[in-house]
């Protein structure tokens, strides 16, 4: 089972960044974090790679939902999304809700996590 959904576009980096955070809204998403991975690594480590972000994003209506049913799944929230330069453009992936929660055995975090896993799919289609 893949633990994420990806989509490579042909748009520079920053554009995909924006075109992400845009099409997350759409589709109820806010970004609560973003973490520059690239620029952390080179400031810390002095190491170079190609520009990555990870977009911490939350769907507040299905994150309380989650939290009622299971106080502690916050060391699993919010839905990251990466922004990652390759060689043949820009990708894009989320992370699979349902990969993510498996190890939980809690029948209503599934349900949460089987639309939430819908909505994450739409928001890579829609790019």
């Amino acid at each position: 089972m893949s633990y994420y959904f990806a989509k490579t576009l042909k748009a520079p980096f920053d554009e995909a960044v924006e075109r992400a955070t845009a099409v997350l809204a759409e589709n109820g998403f806010g970004v609560l974090t973003t973490i520059d991975v690239s620029g952390t690594l080179k400031k810390k480590l002095d190491v170079d790679m190609p520009r990555y972000v990870i977009l911490g994003a939350c769907n507040p209506g299905y994150a309380n939902q989650a939290l009622q049913a299971e106080p502690h799944i916050g060391v699993m929230l919010p839905c990251n999304v990466i922004v990652r330069e390759t060689d043949g453009g820009t990708e894009v992936a989320a992370v699979d809700p349902i990969a993510s929660m498996q190890a939980i055995d809690n029948p209503a975090l599934g349900e949460i996590a089987t639309t939430v896993q819908g909505l994450m799919k739409k928001v890579i289609d829609d790019l």
